[in-house]
């Protein structure tokens, strides 16, 4: 009864072995001794601090840093557990809003940071990442357009010549992966550090 068995549960066993925990384990380990950084979330350490990843974004609403991209992250709320309150960048949550083109509730939320940004920037076409969420909703990086966009608000608000904030940008700015992947972009959270140094020096 066993014997038709057994072959079954010997390659069960070996192949959880082999795919479940050798390759994973043998994977993590060559990730690490190559790309320790990476491999390690790409952590960002000020004085001796992590303060964060360049692969996950983070909620800045001074007027003095640059801000990301809108998140749709959510998280239980604490008062009831059968909803959700909004939780930007919350990593355990990775996901879109899900809300399509009619959904009353986006229209709302873009009409709303429209009107926020053409405020900030009168007459100024807005860049489409200003408003938008990304897939995951944890996206770190702007477009330069989006960041450029920003420079006058940042620069009134740490009372610095906007030619400097936006060479600050410009220097920010990381091309294509290998020169064909991917968009230019700005990661917000390199970005505003150096805005930071900039502003200490």
């Amino acid at each position: 009864m066993l014997a038709p068995l057994r072959p079954a549960l010997v390659l069960l066993t070996a192949f959880t072995i082999i795919t479940g925990l050798a390759y994973p384990l043998a994977m993590t380990g060559l990730a690490g001794a190559v790309f320790p950084a990476r491999a390690a979330g790409s952590l960002i350490a000020r004085d001796g601090r992590i303060v964060g990843s360049r692969l996950i974004g983070q909620t800045f609403t001074d007027a003095r840093y640059f801000h990301g991209r809108p998140s749709a992250t959510t998280a239980p709320d604490p008062a009831d557990a059968t909803k959700t309150v909004p939780a930007p960048y919350n990593a355990a949550a990775s996901l879109g809003s899900n809300l399509g083109p009619t959904s009353a509730a986006l229209a709302g939320r873009v009409k709303g940071d429209l009107d926020a940004l053409r405020t900030e920037k009168p007459g100024a076409p807005v860049p489409v990442d200003l408003v938008t969420t990304s897939g995951s909703g944890l996206d770190p990086d702007l477009s330069p357009e989006a960041a450029l966009f920003q420079v006058p608000r940042v620069a009134k608000a740490r009372g610095l010549p906007e030619d400097r904030v936006r060479e600050l940008v410009t220097a920010q700015i990381e091309g294509r992966t290998l020169g064909l992947l991917g968009e230019p972009r700005v990661n917000v959270l390199a970005l505003n550090l150096a805005l930071d140094a900039l502003a200490g020096h």
